[in-house]
C-alpha cells in the first residue's frame, strides 16, 4: 500500500514515517478516515489507508495522527476490538459515545491544534 515502507512494517513505524511526512509539509494533524471516493460500505485494499496505518481492521473509524498524539475514533461495537488491536501500537482507543451529535475527532481536532494550524485529509474521500 506504500512505497517506501514494506508491508512488513510496524504500526509504530508506518506512524512514524507518517509523522516525518507532515513534519516536512509543515502539518499539524492528519484526518485519515474509513472511506472511499464513493463513500462505500466496503473499501477495497487501495483505499484501506486508516486499516493500514493503524491495524484496526474495523469497517468503521477515523484516524488522527500529530506529532505527539494518534488515536481511533471508533463507535461501542468496535471498543473490544479496537482496544486488542491497537495494543502496543501507541495509538489510543477514542471511544465515541452514543448521542453525540457532531463528530467527535472533529472537536478533537478544534481543541487539540493550535489556531491556524494545518490538518491534511484526502479532499477526495471526506464525506460532509
Amino acid at each position: 500500500m506504500n512505497a517506501r515502507l514494506p508491508e512488513t512494517s510496524t504500526i509504530p513505524q508506518r506512524i512514524a514515517a507518517l509523522r516525518a511526512a507532515m513534519a516536512s509539509a509543515h502539518v499539524d494533524a492528519a484526518l485519515v478516515p474509513s472511506a472511499d471516493p464513493h463513500l462505500s460500505e466496503y473499501l477495497p485494499g487501495r483505499w484501506q489507508g486508516r486499516e493500514w496505518l493503524s491495524g484496526f481492521t474495523g469497517s468503521v473509524g477515523t484516524l488522527v495522527v500529530t506529532q505527539d498524539f494518534a488515536g481511533v475514533w471508533v463507535d461501542s461495537r468496535y471498543w473490544v476490538q479496537a482496544e486488542q488491536q491497537l495494543a502496543g501500537t501507541g495509538i489510543a482507543l477514542m471511544k465515541m459515545m452514543g448521542g453525540q451529535q457532531t463528530a467527535p475527532h472533529v472537536d478533537w481536532l478544534a481543541q487539540n491544534v493550535r489556531a491556524g494550524g494545518t490538518v491534511a485529509v484526502d479532499g477526495a474521500v471526506l464525506g460532509v
